[in-house]
């Protein structure tokens, strides 16, 4: 395997552990994954540090006709974070608001019914939480995550991820308490150059990942 690559999601993870084990212990930390592509890399770290392992599901709340401005993000754990600026400057009304809230409330909770198929979310107040994808692109939503993510009180938040642009690591250092990235190449284009195997993460997979990560004795 060349140097710059990961063979797929999961050896990504592996090689992330080996990182982030490498630097210190992680006593007390919550593993939350970004679905879907981050989950396998994430269930690789949550078992080599032995943390536990959750979706964090964020969903942007866009300008309605401009759906690609971000005016706000609805996050797991009931959190909602809203740009007040983007608001007043598009002329978003409180009813337009809701309605876009409202929908993508019931995509957020559709899919965490469909993740964590009745399981207690891990604990995230009072822990140093790992935010883990499977790379980083623009890095729009992770941040809205690392913002609606604060409002659950961890202790601390790190952000680890297998590859993302240098400009938008060093940015992240700004809103995260650390940022992990294992490749920062200056020739960056798309998260999957750097994937031999990049194939979509589906729904099957993400559940059963989950279901093995809370099992006492996860099975390969």
């Amino acid at each position: 395997m060349a140097q710059d690559r990961f063979l797929d999601r999961r050896d990504a993870g592996r090689q992330l552990a080996s990182r982030l084990l490498s630097q210190q212990a992680w006593p007390d930390t919550t593993v939350l994954a970004l679905p879907r592509g981050g989950v396998p890399v994430s269930y690789e770290v949550a078992q080599a540090i032995g943390a536990p392992l959750d979706v964090f599901l964020v969903r942007k709340l866009g300008v309605p006709g401009y759906e690609e401005v971000a005016m706000g993000a609805i996050a797991s754990g009931g959190v909602r974070v809203l740009n007040e600026d983007v608001v007043r400057r598009a002329g978003v009304t409180p009813q337009a608001l809701a309605a876009v809230e409202k929908r993508e409330e019931a995509e957020l909770n559709r899919r965490e019914r469909a993740y964590r198929e009745g399981r207690t979310p891990a604990p995230i107040q009072g822990r140093t939480v790992l935010l883990i994808d499977d790379g980083i692109a623009t890095g729009a939503t992770l941040r809205a995550g690392l913002k609606a993510l604060r409002a659950l009180s961890p202790a601390r938040v790190v952000v680890a991820v297998p590859v993302a642009p240098p400009e938008v690591c060093r940015a992240l250092r700004s809103e995260a308490d650390e940022v992990v990235c294992l490749l920062t190449p200056p020739d960056f284009m798309a998260v999957g150059q750097f994937y031999r195997d990049f194939h979509q993460t589906s729904d099957e997979e993400v559940r059963g990942l989950l279901a093995r990560a809370a099992s006492p004795h996860p099975q390969e």
